[in-house]
């Protein structure tokens, strides 16, 4: 079976950087890359209308992947790239495609400042409904975003990439989400920077009088549960440069303070199935909607 990375495809600016970050992270992988374009039949009074109809909505809506795949071959010859246009709804098509891949990405509408991503309905449905990792890449991510600023201070994508970041939680962590992320880090030979959030006890939330030495002791705990859960990781990949963080106070927070300085950020989701329907989890959610650059969102039960 040909392993691939699979990309949603709809024309849009924030899709065609997806796929740019996808030809490179397939090249890094040896992988191939498939675009996914799905066609959504329009409603019948709209095909009826003059100068659009079906078949003409369509002879435009398949120009997107084929255009798409050429200049993805021509700026990644290395790369084999094909296009697959869809008929039906988006994230239904997009999950069913994805259970074969090895990565799925989607773009993510970028906004400016703080605002971070604006992730849209499709793309929370395949998180939340797909068990394959899924990247999140944000409308104008290039490159050399990646990469640390060469010694001019000038963006560059010959320069060392910038570490991948981990939001890790010591009391659950899985091996699936380490792994990811090691394997990211590795690929890059970039660090991975490990960050773990905890909470400070009721009374240093509140000001209250506490026994003098407790939060320090906390503080040495936590962080030695890190570096503990860490230790079986940093063997298994002795060549990855292992900087570990670990801070009180809220985990989405801090994760999107990071991700300024990082390629990729990894978080991890669980899988959960309820009657209320499937759920990407607070932390995640919350970084896809504000960090500064690509998420992987890694499921685990």
């Amino acid at each position: 079976m040909v392993r691939y990375i699979m990309v949603g495809l709809d024309g849009s600016s924030e899709s065609r950087a997806a796929a740019e970050w996808a030809a490179r992270e397939a090249t890094s992988r040896g992988l191939s890359l498939r675009l996914v374009h799905v066609w959504e039949p329009v409603p019948e009074r709209m095909a009826q209308a003059p100068l659009l109809g079906t078949e003409t909505l369509r002879h435009w809506s398949e120009r997107i992947p084929r255009g798409a795949t050429e200049g993805l071959r021509a700026r990644h010859p290395g790369v084999d790239v094909a296009a697959v246009q869809v008929t039906g709804v988006p994230a239904d098509v997009l999950v069913d495609v994805a259970r074969d891949a090895e990565l799925v990405v989607l773009g993510s509408r970028g906004l400016s400042g703080i605002g971070g991503f604006l992730v849209g309905s499709v793309g929370q449905a395949v998180i939340a409904r797909t068990e394959v990792p899924v990247v999140l890449v944000r409308s104008g991510e290039q490159a050399a975003d990646e990469h640390a600023m060469d010694p001019a201070g000038i963006p560059s994508a010959a320069t060392r990439f910038r570490p991948v970041l981990l939001g890790l939680d010591t009391h659950s962590p899985d091996d699936t989400v380490l792994a990811f992320a090691f394997e990211e880090a590795a690929r890059r030979r970039t660090a991975l920077r490990v960050l773990h959030a905890w909470n400070p006890p009721p009374h240093h939330v509140y000001g209250l009088p506490a026994h003098a030495g407790v939060y320090d002791a906390l503080a040495r705990e936590y962080a030695a549960e890190l570096t503990e859960a860490l230790r079986p990781w940093r063997d298994k990949y002795p060549a990855v440069e292992v900087i570990e963080a670990s801070r009180a106070g809220s985990a989405a927070d801090q994760i999107v303070a990071s991700s300024r300085y990082a390629s990729l950020v990894v978080v991890g989701r669980r899988i959960r199935r309820s009657r209320f329907g499937v759920h990407i989890g607070p932390v995640a959610h919350a970084v896809l909607h504000h960090a500064a650059a690509p998420v992987a969102v890694v499921a685990h039960r």
